[in-house]
């Protein structure tokens, strides 16, 4: 007998990836902590094999969990835009979003392009920017919707979510280094500040290891253990945050918000638009 994924069982799954923690996921969702639980250990019956590994400092993908994840991502972006109830033959136009780069290993893209093939009449772009570029991109009129660290956005924001700042680091990585080697995006970065700052209020010593300001280049120097890095759970693929998390002091949460063009207001294609994107990256909005 065939068995279908309920939408809601994977919107709680995504949250509790995004926000790596079950009870983090529990209060933005207005769930209890256990029954939430109970929810993905019912994803996880279903699916036959275990999505997320408990440990003391959250929660963390298992392979079967992120392999599950781009599946779960697509069908919620998805379901939010044809709930939008937007029939095909009224969207037409152009659409640029600006996002950072931490979202384009996520099915964001897949998404794009499921999106183009149900409205042929309709043209996206999805531009990666480091997060300072992005306002500018938005004044310009380059891109209509910027999805970035809200840091480097303008108030007021269509909408923001808190997300984890986590350790990450290749498996195995001896944390016990002295000074700490970190592995740092290119300024102007904010991030590389709050890791600095948390490791000297702790009374560890740090020193940059390598510096670049590609997402891609950052992962693949910690994946061959230069030093560790501070990411959003969207990048740690091949990465570790525990047990280094209990060993490094805490991070921060970082807000990422999406901002709008003002003059694309009702314009029905960017609507939809947002909300696709809002479904993938906060699918309990």
């Amino acid at each position: 007998m065939a068995v279908d994924l309920d939408t809601g069982l994977l919107r709680n799954f995504l949250v509790c990836t995004r926000l790596g923690s079950i009870s983090r996921a529990a209060g933005a969702l207005g769930r209890t902590q256990p029954a939430l639980s109970q929810q993905l250990r019912r994803l996880e019956d279903l699916v036959g094999d275990m999505l997320l590994e408990r440990n003391s400092g959250g929660v963390t993908l298992t392979a079967a969990g992120a392999a599950l994840v781009p599946y779960a991502e697509r069908i919620l972006a998805l379901s939010g835009e044809a709930l939008a109830g937007v029939p095909r033959s009224k969207l037409s136009g152009r659409c640029s979003v600006g996002v950072l780069e931490d979202f384009t290993g996520t099915a964001l893209p897949s998404v794009f392009a499921d999106f183009a093939r149900m409205h042929p009449d309709t043209t996206l772009e999805l531009l990666s920017l480091v997060s300072v570029d992005t306002q500018e991109a938005l004044d310009a009129g380059r891109i209509q919707l910027a999805l970035c660290d809200a840091a480097f956005l303008r108030r007021p924001l269509r909408w923001s979510r808190l997300m984890p700042l986590l350790w990450a680091a290749a498996e195995g990585f001896d944390t016990s280094i002295d000074p700490v080697p970190l592995v740092v995006f290119s300024e102007p970065c904010s991030w590389r500040g709050l890791m600095q700052a948390a490791l000297s209020s702790a009374g560890r010593r740090w020193r940059v290891a390598f510096e670049s300001g590609s997402l891609t280049a950052v992962q693949a120097a910690v994946r061959a253990g230069l030093g560790v890095t501070a990411l959003l759970p969207t990048s740690m693929a091949g990465l570790v945050s525990s047990p280094i998390a209990n060993v490094l002091p805490h991070l921060p949460d970082i807000a990422i918000g999406l901002s709008r063009r003002p003059e694309s207001e009702g314009n029905k294609l960017v609507d939809a638009v947002e909300e696709m994107v809002k479904q993938l990256v906060w699918p309990d909005k």
